[in-house]
């Protein structure tokens, strides 16, 4: 046995975890993100952190990455030059999309454009009907030549190939892919079918074209990190983390890499179900604020809640229908522009704003000292007295007061007016009610009841928050794991590799008798097999999960219904009316018994062994060193609307027992626990913080 890495990068700041398989010893490390190459940071910081444990690279079995990477360069729009081949008289589905307009009244309506422009796309002469039946051949040599001007004439490195229904029989775009591909080489191919076999057609092709333009920047940073890991004398398997939760080969990820958009904050989430697992919470919302984004995920029955849809680039934060709508497997996240490099500013109401634009980490909050001038969340919190200026990132890295107070009063108290104390508490307050709101509105719309549910905090800057969001939200207790400003990058390492997928083949219930129910699943079961296995995964070792999206015949959206674990087809066909009605009616509260019911979707998601830290988690080296004899501080509460003095508590010298009573600010290397006056926190047994809400 060895030690693996876990490995998150974030806008802000990059995150590692190590952890000894043998004894279980989990260590962790943060330095700041190179946004100019990402994967500098990387190397470095597993340089840094392996000499700084003394452990030698060749006894690192695993490097486990999550990076925003993905959903950075589709929001910032920096892909590749992406052309698309289509069915002839349907090069504009991009454009019409779901003729839906996201919000009725806005007579300023934008739109997120398509990363594919109109210019780019080509109509290939070829159809087949909804049920795969040709109605045109294939002009192959045609779609070679509309390939061949997309290259030579608009300098294309990337082409999404989509076929009207070719979810049915994908023959015309495997064709069209092998024939491209035979012409060029050296282009990046994506045809609609291998991406997402699902008859929507407009969702599949936004899919696929966005699969297409982030393949060549994906290949040359993998390229580049397992380049550059290999020069360090790496030797291990390299995975990355899927935005469903689990992780996949690089080579699977280069084929895929739309599949990595949300794939280091599932990480996260995925950290928050264990820790409630091991706590009996099995209701749970998990909060993840680092510096650029915070998170959010509802915790239900012990397991994230999961979903096959998502927006990137929203052209409006809040608004669904604003963004680029994808289909891949993804746990269900709310994401707020909050994090601590958001940016503050007046806008033209002279009302505070805080977000979503961050100073990242290059030039970073003003307090960094690295050039950066506006006032950021980071800045109003160290003037709050919530962070020790000579304490930051374990002493690595000093704070500056001067430089956040100049920025606080340049970009928000003197245009407001105010003094910076209450420039800063309002760029604070403004946050939390942002996140508050976010979450309120994500569970009404799912139903999900969080009064009684506890919240995990973690991120670099969710403790600092976290109890305060907590109280608008009426939740009475608070979770702050230790190693929480990394919480994603230890997740990493509780994430066993797994590969979900998913196909539309519309069948009524009536009709369908066991065989083609195995049937329908058997081509998902072949894939999922051949992807893990591909990275040594044996098929005995495999857990096999099987869904389907059900409906009332006529009925023009479905709703997801799991079949039982090794049930046998006839057994499982026998069931689904029954299964159906309970999820149809978890959802509309009534159900239709005489009506026809009919599958549209088939899912499979296959999983690997559990790593050993998911079964034994112990927390980062709580308790295990003497404690540090911070001198106390002084810091801004609201309720008594001057700075109060507060000791500040290291939080590796708090052995499970103790007890810490507010005001306190409890420090660790990578973020700072906030309890205010009246607040009590004990240190359970894993080493946990659970922090009571006071009254009132």
């Amino acid at each position: 046995m060895g030690y693996r890495l876990g490995v998150d990068i974030g806008g802000t700041f990059t995150d590692f975890a190590l952890i000894d398989d043998e004894s279980g010893r989990l260590t962790v490390y943060k330095q700041l993100t190179t946004p100019d190459d990402p994967a500098r940071a990387v190397l470095e910081g597993l340089q840094a952190m392996l000499a700084r444990d003394s452990v030698d690279i060749a006894r690192l079995t695993s490097v486990i990455h999550g990076t925003t990477l993905v959903t950075n360069a589709v929001i910032e729009r920096k892909g590749a030059p992406t052309g698309m081949l289509v069915s002839r008289g349907f090069r504009d589905v991009l454009d019409i999309a779901m003729e839906r307009r996201y919000d009725l009244f806005d007579l300023r309506l934008v739109f997120a454009e398509p990363v594919v422009p109109r210019a780019l796309r080509r109509e290939v002469s070829e159809r087949r009907a909804f049920d795969g039946t040709v109605m045109e051949l294939l002009d192959t040599e045609g779609a070679v030549a509309a390939a061949r001007d997309l290259v030579e004439n608009r300098g294309i490195e990337a082409l999404a190939i989509c076929f009207l229904h070719s979810y049915a029989d994908d023959s015309h775009e495997v064709a069209a892919r092998d024939a491209v591909r035979a012409a060029f080489p050296d282009l990046f191919v994506t045809a609609s079918s291998e991406v997402l076999p699902f008859m929507r057609e407009y969702e599949r092709w936004s899919t696929t074209t966005v699969n297409a333009y982030v393949q060549p920047l994906t290949n040359l940073y993998l390229s580049h990190l397992e380049a550059g890991l290999a020069g360090l004398g790496f030797q291990g398997s390299f995975l990355i983390m899927t935005s469903s939760g689990g992780t996949v080969t690089a080579d699977t990820a280069r084929r895929f890499p739309v599949r990595l958009i949300e794939s280091g904050p599932a990480a996260g989430a995925l950290m928050a179900a264990l820790l409630g697992e091991m706590l009996a919470e099995p209701e749970l919302l998990s909060f993840d604020m680092g510096g650029t984004t915070a998170k959010g995920a509802l915790i239900r029955d012990g397991a994230p809640l999961r979903k096959y849809e998502l927006e990137v680039a929203r052209v409006h934060d809040f608004k669904a229908g604003s963004g680029v709508p994808l289909r891949i497997p993804v746990i269900d996240m709310i994401e707020i522009g909050a994090g601590g490099g958001s940016i503050a500013h007046v806008d033209e109401r002279r009302l505070l704003a805080v977000g979503p634009r961050s100073a990242g980490a290059d030039p970073g909050p003003a307090c960094y000292g690295r050039g950066g001038a506006a006032a950021t969340l980071t800045d109003a919190n160290l003037a709050l007295g919530y962070l020790v200026p000579e304490q930051f990132l374990g002493g690595r890295m000093a704070l500056d007061p001067a430089a956040a107070e100049r920025a606080l009063d340049d970009g928000v108290g003197g245009p407001l007016e105010v003094a910076s104390t209450r420039a800063a508490w309002g760029i604070h307050e403004v946050i939390n009610e942002d996140v508050a709101r976010a979450f309120r509105e994500h569970a009404s719309e799912i139903g999900f009841d969080y009064r009684q549910s506890a919240m995990v905090a973690f991120g670099g800057s969710g403790p600092m928050h976290a109890l305060r969001i907590a109280r608008k939200l009426r939740i009475p207790k608070v979770v702050f794991p230790a190693g929480a400003g990394v919480m994603s990058a230890i997740g990493l390492l509780a994430t066993p590799l797994s590969f979900a997928s998913l196909r539309s083949a519309p069948a009524r219930l009536a009709r369908l008798d066991a065989n083609a129910l195995t049937a329908g699943f058997a081509p998902l079961l072949d894939q999922a097999r051949a992807q893990l296995g591909a990275a040594g995964i044996a098929g005995d070792a495999l857990v096999l999960t099987r869904r389907l999206d059900m409906r009332y015949v006529g009925q023009g959206y479905e709703v997801e219904v799991e079949l039982p674990e090794a049930l046998a087809a006839d057994a499982a066909l026998a069931r689904l009316p029954a299964l159906f009605q309970t999820a149809y009616e978890a959802v509309f509260a009534t159900s239709f018994l005489e009506n026809e019911i009919e599958i549209v979707n088939w899912k499979v998601e296959a999983r690997g062994p559990l790593p050993d830290l998911a079964r034994n988690y112990r927390q980062p080296d709580i308790g295990a060193r003497a404690a540090q004899d911070y001198p106390n501080t002084t810091v801004y509460f609201p309720e008594r609307d001057e700075h109060l003095a507060c000791p500040v508590l290291d939080r590796y010298a708090l052995a499970p027992g103790a007890e810490v009573e507010g005001p306190a600010l409890i420090q660790e290397d990578e973020s700072t626990s906030v309890l205010g006056p009246g607040e009590r926190a004990t240190v359970d047994a894993y080493g946990n913080l659970i922090a009571e809400l006071a009254e009132g």
